[in-house]
């Protein structure tokens, strides 16, 4: 079983059509914290460790063989518990900032919220540490798209992001820093590649419930 940890519960059916799609058979098991979320905002992601622990350690007690975390703004909180976790813990963009860093070194990333723009930034550039390559990165918030997702104006919310990915010149790659973008990716025209994390992090989750432990080419944080 591979439970998900996620802070808004939009992201419920989202992964479970993705699972249907790709992966039938794994169960899944959706733990939503929105006050997670709420809390990074106002005092940092490390302001939240105590609780996501506490998230983790009930998911592995209700049979998890791998946790999923679906929020970039706490993707490396929850890496970081992993140790104590004792199953794998994974953050949803970790695969994706890898085929960031593997497309080539002028990375753009938008993001909805605020929040989420240095974790990405940070993870990205991990990435390309990690692999020995160069990247230029540009980071770039999609201004008054989270208000319309708050809103539950959804279609606002992907037309503005969208937008966005087609404004953007001079990258070889573009990345859409949270899950509740992805849907943007069909909406957008550029010719630039758009990037996004539900599809592959599901992937990478999924392996790792199988085998019980991080598959290949899947790399957690130090």
């Amino acid at each position: 079983m591979l439970a998900l940890l996620h802070t808004s519960p939009v992201h419920v059916p989202v992964f479970d059509a993705l699972r249907d799609a790709a992966h039938p058979g794994l169960q899944l098991r959706h733990h939503v914290d929105a006050g997670l979320l709420e809390r990074a905002r106002r005092e940092g992601p490390e302001a939240v460790t105590d609780a996501v622990r506490g998230v983790l350690r009930r998911a592995v007690g209700e049979g998890a063989r791998a946790v999923l975390c679906t929020c970039s703004t706490i993707g490396a909180v929850a890496e970081g518990a992993a140790g104590q976790a004792g199953v794998p813990v994974l953050r949803v963009d970790r695969p994706m900032a890898s085929a960031a860093v593997a497309a080539g070194p002028r990375v753009v990333v938008l993001a909805a919220l605020e929040s989420t723009l240095a974790p990405t930034a940070a993870l990205i550039e991990e990435e390309a540490r990690r692999v020995g390559r160069a990247v230029r990165l540009r980071s770039r918030l999609v201004e008054g798209a989270w208000a319309r997702f708050e809103a539950g104006d959804s279609e606002g919310f992907l037309r503005l992001v969208a937008e966005a990915a087609d404004a953007v010149t001079g990258a070889d790659v573009i990345v859409l820093a949270q899950a509740s973008m992805a849907p943007a990716r069909e909406a957008a025209r550029t010719r630039i590649p758009v990037l996004a994390s539900p599809v592959p992090g599901l992937a990478a989750g999924a392996e790792a419930a199988r085998l019980g432990h991080l598959g290949p080419g899947v790399h957690a944080g130090e």
